[in-house]
């Protein structure tokens, strides 16, 4: 995270209840609804954790609740959203996993200076 960036959520219990031994960013694959409600700071992330699925890795239970002026174009909150990752972060993060008592969690969730959603995710 740098100096001009937004954060839209945090996840200050993890740094506590973790041991976090790397941290990666990585970009979100969102629909229009979600990044207006990032904007407004009202996402959660605290029961959220990564999980692979067909050789990538997903958001899953991340809280970004429906913007009210989207009407029927709403998204649901608490879909699963892909992680952009390189596929080298990829495939250390997805041999992580498979270790035992490793877990993937977002650490924060947060706007850059171009305008995209991030998220920093640790090991």
């Amino acid at each position: 995270m740098r100096a001009g960036d937004r954060y839209a959520a945090q996840n200050r219990r993890a740094r506590h209840d973790y041991l976090i031994e790397d941290t990666l960013e990585a970009g979100l694959v969102l629909q229009g609804s979600e990044v207006k409600v990032l904007r407004t700071g009202q996402a959660s992330i605290a029961e959220a954790y990564a999980d692979a699925q067909a050789g990538e890795l997903f958001l899953v239970n991340a809280n970004i609740p429906e913007y009210s002026a989207a009407k029927h174009f709403s998204h649901q909150p608490r879909r699963p959203r892909k992680l952009l990752l390189h596929r080298k972060q990829m495939d250390k993060l997805l041999g992580a996993i498979r270790r035992e008592g490793v877990t993937i969690v977002p650490l924060s969730i947060y706007l850059n200076e171009r305008g995209r959603a991030k998220v920093e995710v640790g090991l």
